[in-house]
C-alpha cells in the first residue's frame, strides 16, 4: 500500500492544473475601477505582483479589494507559495496567523497602521497591462497547497485548513454545476462576503478563476451600494451574501437590478427571510452548506425545501459524535460535528444540529440552536444568541447564557416570553441586552468576542 500511495502522491506532485480557465485572452474576469479586466490583463497583473514577492513558504493575503485579492491570490501561488487567510484582518488574528509561519510575509492593498511584520504593499496594477504574446497559460501543482484556512473562531479557536490546488479544482466544479443549473453557464458575481473567508474564495474568487464568470471588485457593505454594483455587471447577475446582509437588503426597502440568483452561507437561512428576500427582488434565494475544512458540499432553496442536495460525488455516513463526509475535494474522509438524518438514498439529508450544539442537563435534552431560534422568533428581538459558558456550578453543569438586542424590550420580558416555549432548565441565566452583537465580516459570532462580550456586562 505504501508504494501505491508514494505513486499516487509523485503522481499528483507532476500533474498540473490551469490557474485560469481557458475562456479566451479577452474573456472579462472582473469589474475593477469601472473597467473590465480581460484575462490578459489579469495575468499581466499576476506576472507583474509575482515578480515582487519575496521567498517564503506562504504569504498572508489581506487585500480587501477582491480584484487586488486575486491577483494576489495567484501571484502567491505562483511562486509556490500558500494564502493564508486568517479568520479576520484584526491584527492580533493577522499576528497569531503569522506567527503559526514562521518566514512567511503579508501583502495588502492599502497602508496598515500597525503594519504586520514583512508587510509589502500591492504595487500599482495599471489597467492598460497586457501578459507576453509568448506567455504560456500558468498552471501549477495539483498537489500544492495554495491556501490555509482558517475558521472563524465561532466554536473555539480558529484552525488552520489547508487547500491543495486539486482540492479548489474539485470543489469549483461542484459550486460551477450547482450555479449552472439555475443561471446558466455565464453569469456576473456581486459579493458582500470578505475574499478571506473560504465562502467568498468559492464564490467570488474561485469562480471566475476557474469558470465562465466574472466578479466585482468591491465589497458594497450598505444596501444602496449593493444595489449601485449590480447596476454595474451585466445580467445573468448571482448575488452572493449571508443572513445578516440580506435582512439588512430587506428591511431598507432598496430596489435591485433584476437578479438570476441570491447565494447565502455561513450561517443557516430562515424560511420566512428567505420569502421574504424571493417577493422583493423577484430571484430563489439559494444556500450552501459547508464548512472551512470541506468546502460547499450541498444546496438548498429552503423556500420549496428544507431538505439539503448532495452535490455530485458526495457521500455522507452518520457517525455517534456527527457525520463523515467523502467528497472529491477530500483527499480522505472527514468528520463534521454536524448531525444529519438522510433521505432519498443518502443523497439528501436534514440538519438536526451540530454535537457541540446539544445539551443535556437533568436528563433533558435541547439545543443551543433551537434556543437561539426560539429567542429570535420573540417580537422586539432584533439579534440574539444563546450560548453554553466554559465553567461548571457548583453542582457541575455549565450554564446556559444569551445576549440579545432588544431597544424595546427588558430582560425580564424576554424571559417571560422564553419560559412559554422552553424548558426552565434551558432558560439562559444571565441573559443580557446589548447594542449590538460582535459579528464578524461574514456574520458568524466568534465564542472568545461572545464570552468578552458577556463579562463586560455582567460586571457593569
Amino acid at each position: 500500500m505504501a508504494i501505491v500511495y508514494d505513486t499516487y502522491q509523485r503522481d499528483e506532485a507532476e500533474r498540473l492544473l490551469p490557474l485560469l480557465h481557458v475562456g479566451g485572452r479577452q474573456r472579462v474576469v472582473a469589474l475593477h475601477d469601472g473597467q473590465s479586466i480581460t484575462a490578459e490583463q489579469f495575468l499581466a497583473h499576476v506576472e507583474h505582483v509575482a515578480a515582487q514577492l519575496p521567498e517564503a513558504s506562504a504569504a498572508v493575503n489581506l487585500c480587501e479589494d477582491r480584484y487586488a485579492f486575486m491577483v494576489v491570490f495567484c501571484a502567491i501561488a505562483l511562486r509556490g507559495q500558500a494564502n493564508l487567510l486568517p479568520p479576520s484582518r484584526a491584527p492580533h488574528a493577522v499576528e497569531e496567523v503569522m506567527a503559526a509561519h514562521p518566514g512567511c510575509h503579508a501583502v495588502g492593498d492599502r497602508p496598515m497602521d500597525p503594519a504586520p511584520h514583512r508587510y509589502h504593499a500591492l504595487p500599482s496594477l495599471p489597467l492598460n497591462a497586457m501578459a507576453s504574446a509568448s506567455i504560456e497559460w500558468p498552471s501549477i501543482s495539483a498537489a500544492q497547497n495554495v491556501a490555509i484556512g482558517y475558521t472563524s473562531g465561532s466554536t473555539g479557536t480558529p484552525r488552520p485548513n489547508a487547500k491543495s490546488w486539486r482540492s479548489l479544482h474539485a470543489s469549483t466544479a461542484g459550486n460551477l454545476r450547482m450555479l449552472q443549473n439555475v443561471v446558466g453557464e455565464h453569469f456576473a458575481v456581486v459579493a458582500t462576503v470578505p475574499p478571506q473567508h473560504i465562502y467568498g474564495v468559492e464564490m467570488s474568487v474561485l469562480l471566475p478563476l476557474l469558470g465562465n464568470v466574472q466578479v466585482h471588485s468591491g465589497r458594497p457593505f450598505f444596501p444602496a451600494d449593493i444595489a449601485t454594483a449590480l447596476e454595474q455587471m451585466p445580467a445573468p447577475r448571482v448575488l452572493v451574501t449571508t443572513p445578516v446582509h440580506l435582512r439588512a437588503l430587506v428591511e431598507s426597502g432598496v430596489r435591485l437590478p433584476p437578479l438570476a440568483a441570491m447565494l447565502s452561507a455561513t450561517a443557516p437561512m430562515s424560511p420566512e427571510l428567505a420569502a421574504q428576500a424571493e417577493q422583493c427582488f423577484d430571484a430563489p434565494l439559494l444556500e450552501v452548506f459547508g464548512s472551512t475544512e470541506t468546502c460547499a458540499f450541498a444546496t438548498r432553496r429552503v423556500t420549496a425545501d428544507s431538505r439539503w442536495s448532495l452535490y455530485h460525488g458526495v457521500h455522507l455516513h452518520p457517525q455517534p459524535d456527527g457525520t463523515q463526509i467523502e467528497a472529491p475535494q477530500l483527499d480522505a474522509p472527514t468528520t463534521l460535528a454536524d448531525i444529519v438524518s438522510l433521505h432519498d438514498e443518502g443523497r439528501r439529508f436534514e440538519l438536526r444540529g451540530r454535537h457541540a450544539d446539544l445539551l443535556e442537563i437533568a436528563g433533558k435534552r435541547a439545543s443551543l440552536g433551537d434556543l437561539t431560534r426560539r429567542l429570535l422568533a420573540i417580537p422586539g428581538v432584533q439579534d440574539g444568541v444563546v450560548f453554553q459558558l466554559d465553567d461548571a456550578d457548583a453542582i457541575g453543569v455549565r450554564r446556559i447564557a444569551a445576549l440579545a438586542v432588544a431597544p424595546a424590550l427588558d430582560e425580564h420580558i424576554i424571559l417571560d416570553a422564553l419560559r412559554a416555549s422552553i424548558d426552565p432548565v434551558f432558560l439562559p441565566r444571565p441573559l443580557r441586552l446589548v447594542k449590538t452583537l460582535p459579528r464578524n465580516e461574514t456574520g458568524k459570532l466568534p465564542r472568545a468576542a461572545l464570552l468578552e462580550l458577556l463579562a463586560h456586562h455582567v460586571a457593569a
